[in-house]
């Protein structure tokens, strides 16, 4: 059954890629935005509701006939709009906040693998300073620390200094500095190896994966400077080949999903698995509840069929897998930042040429802009993203910083190396 009406919920890139993507289906869904931005508003149809507000969410979605919700943040999952959504009897493509745990609570994630059998880091969890302080010598260095909680992509430090691994402990149990999401933190053991995101779309017991993508999560070039909610991303990465999505099938999705179906909590979503691959295996560095951001802006683009009827069939509890094939090719994605970002986003950016630079295989996916004149005024963190598909993934990388570098203006900065060879690293997960 074809959906005709689709909301997606959220407002940042990767909502504004998920849209654009749906209403490429073949039968041309419509497709609104919840709220949207103001760049995406120039294709998609905008309701001005709050996805953290379930009761508002379904009221639009009722009046409105939509058939399919898909919910992009992990705000509005962890608010219980999903749950408000199938109350209400509105098809939503979105895990119930029960199952968003498994992103909502890093610990309760590593208790469900436990039992699970997953390969995923050595954990432990705790809720006080001194004992956390205590176990820094059996975990390290390198120190991996994650506030337990949703922390805005700013939830996790890897460092090789006593002193910051004990100042941020501090700082989220004693400080405050994450609110909820700090009080308690979970020490993980270092993993090296190539990282990687793997989306599964998951009906409750059976699911499909999709392309899997390499994003990067540092501030700077050369994964320096601090973590952030996604600096970019490419995908296919060529290190996933059929054999690690076989091993990441057999050894972490299918297990997780009976394991949540066991305890009362099926999951049926997006379920982002943040992976370290060496050699032919992978394990779990973190789950999130949803597509990736910036990955789902280099993924949409190399999926052909239907996307709506995957999603709407995974909704329903009847994935039908062959709604989606594969195409050929590499996409890559290249994020445009306020230039204080994420320490202190100063909101005073322009950006030019945006508009120009959509053509040749290079879309660009709105997120934190203002139209200013022919210019846009940068007014998030992350403003917007440039990506590009290609044959190959030099020629696609090269197209996306093609784009980057006919844009003008000031106050916004990119990285320079997305998609560029690197050497092997540690896994940290991002604390979204």
């Amino acid at each position: 059954m074809n959906c005709s009406r689709i909301l997606v919920l959220g407002s940042g890139g990767r909502e504004h890629a998920l849209a654009w993507r749906l209403a490429r289906d073949d039968h041309r869904p419509e497709v609104l935005l919840a709220p949207g931005n103001e760049g995406a508003g120039r294709r998609f149809g905008r309701v001005a509701v709050s996805e953290t507000n379930p009761g508002a969410v379904v009221d639009a979605a009722r009046e409105r006939g939509i058939d399919l919700v898909v919910v992009g943040p992990e705000s509005a999952l962890a608010a219980g709009v999903s749950d408000a959504l199938v109350a209400a009897g509105v098809g939503v493509f979105g895990p119930s906040r029960s199952a968003a745990r498994l992103e909502s609570s890093k610990w309760f994630a590593k208790e469900v693998m436990a039992a699970a059998n997953v390969p995923t880091a050595r954990a432990a969890v705790f809720g006080d300073v001194e004992s956390a302080r205590a176990a820094l010598d059996r975990f390290g260095p390198p120190w991996v620390i994650k506030a337990d909680g949703l922390a805005a992509g700013k939830g996790v430090l890897v460092t090789p200094e006593r002193r910051a691994a004990e100042e941020f402990v501090s700082g989220c149990l004693d400080g405050g500095r994450f609110g909820d999401g700090g009080r308690q933190v979970v020490l993980e053991e270092f993993l090296a190896g190539e990282e990687a995101s793997v989306i599964a779309v998951c009906d409750g017991e059976r699911h499909v994966l999709l392309p899997a993508a390499r994003d990067y999560k540092r501030a700077r070039d050369g994964d320096q400077g601090a973590n952030t909610g996604g600096m970019g991303a490419y995908a296919p990465t060529p290190f996933v080949d059929a054999a690690i999505e076989r091993d990441v099938s057999e050894r972490i999705v299918t297990p997780v999903l009976r394991e949540m179906a066991s305890r009362g909590t099926p999951y049926r979503g997006a379920l982002y698995c943040g992976l370290m691959v060496q050699g032919d295996r992978a394990r779990v560095v973190e789950f999130n509840a949803r597509f990736g951001d910036p990955e789902t802006q280099s993924i949409v683009p190399l999926l052909r069929g239907s996307f709506s009827a995957l999603l709407a069939s995974a909704a329903r509890g009847t994935l039908d897998a062959s709604a989606i094939g594969r195409e050929a090719g590499a996409c890559v994605t290249v994020a445009l930042a306020d230039e204080g970002y994420p320490e202190r986003v100063h909101g005073t950016g322009r950006i030019s040429g945006l508009d120009e630079i959509e053509r040749g295989g290079v879309t660009v996916f709105h997120a934190g802009t203002r139209a200013e004149g022919a210019d846009w005024k940068v007014t998030g963190g992350r403003a917007a993203y440039v990506t590009a598909t290609a044959p190959g993934l030099d020629e696609a990388r090269s197209a996306a910083y093609a784009g980057v570098g006919a844009l003008g203006g000031t106050g916004w900065r990119w990285r320079g190396d997305v998609a560029r060879p690197t050497t092997t690293v540690g896994g940290t997960g991002n604390g979204r």
